[in-house]
């Protein structure tokens, strides 16, 4: 397994993300002995979706009006309808995304989360997958679309449902054990 001791990674959520979009990566990056924060607009904790019910809630480290890409190796992107969905016009979580674009770190998103990429502007040339109903937004954004469990670009993984989450947690172990990829600077 990747090694990621004392690597730090943020793990951006609001209300209304996936629950086992969150807790099975989380625990990976864990047990890879990666340090794990949360960061979301929300001050104490937020509450994950459950398939069709609300889940369980998550203390939350960080306010991301104060979190700051330069402290983190790597980032996480849970999906999820409701949650990228907030995330995206929400300014702060946007110029945090885009700021770990702009330093070459490495980014995994599955399902919906890559609706908060778009919002960054850094999609254009790249290939990524997520949940079917964002193909044409991707597409938009100038990205091409790959109906994949899982796609890597220059240290951007993504993948499509939850039932992706092995390829998907392999890939971006693999990733984020390698670091800056500065071949993603393209913000």
């Amino acid at each position: 397994m990747n090694n990621l001791q004392g690597k730090k990674v943020a793990v951006l959520v609001t209300d209304g993300f996936e629950e086992v979009e969150f807790t099975k990566p989380v625990a990976v990056l864990k047990d890879a002995g990666a340090i794990v924060h949360v960061i979301s607009p929300q001050l104490d904790t937020v509450r994950a979706w459950n398939k069709d019910n609300w889940g369980n809630e998550c203390v939350v480290d960080r306010n991301v009006s104060e979190a700051r890409a330069s402290d983190y190796d790597s980032l996480l992107l849970p999906g999820g309808v409701m949650n990228p969905d907030q995330l995206r016009t929400n300014s702060d979580a946007v110029k945090f995304v885009k700021d770990f674009f702009a330093a070459g770190k490495p980014i995994a998103a599955i399902c919906h989360a890559p609706q908060l990429l778009i919002e960054t502007g850094a999609l254009k040339g790249r290939e990524l997958t997520s949940y079917p109903s964002l193909k044409t937004d991707i597409e938009n954004a100038g990205a091409k679309w790959i109906d994949s469990e899982v796609v890597v670009d220059a240290g951007l993984v993504t993948s499509r449902t939850p039932d992706d989450i092995p390829a998907f947690n392999n890939k971006m172990l693999e990733e984020f054990a390698e670091g800056v990829h500065q071949e993603q600077m393209t913000v």
